[in-house]
């Protein structure tokens, strides 16, 4: 797999485990979870998504070396980082839907929400 996800260094794996998904996944996590927090629309995840990845991947660059002009890199990390996102907002709009419209909404597994059966 390394070349792939990750640079084809002696510490690519940890430092893609390291930078890209537990501190960027966490920040990309963080994102998603104040863009739905904020009631914006979903597609928004994507336009900061892409600022976070280069941030992300001049990271990579700064601190081990690793090559910046690298699309390919910064695509893996950008997916990443997407996925992440994705899955904070929609967390977050999950308990705002049962929380704030609980007379409308029940919980539905940790990411959705389902209609109450209407009383008879």
């Amino acid at each position: 797999m390394g070349g792939l996800l990750f640079a084809d260094t002696d510490n690519g794996f940890w430092v893609f485990l390291i930078m890209t998904v537990i501190l960027g996944g966490s920040a990309a996590w963080a994102t998603g979870r104040a863009l739905a927090k904020t009631w914006r629309p979903f597609g928004q995840v994507f336009v900061y998504v892409i600022g976070l990845g280069g941030a992300v991947h001049f990271l990579h660059h700064a601190l081990f070396g690793e090559a910046f002009l690298s699309l390919h890199y910064y695509l893996v990390d950008v997916v990443i980082l997407a996925v992440a996102a994705s899955l904070g907002y929609r967390r977050m709009r999950a308990q705002q839907m049962v929380t704030q419209y609980s007379f409308s909404f029940d919980a539905s597994g940790p990411f959705g929400w389902s209609a109450k059966p209407a009383n008879k």
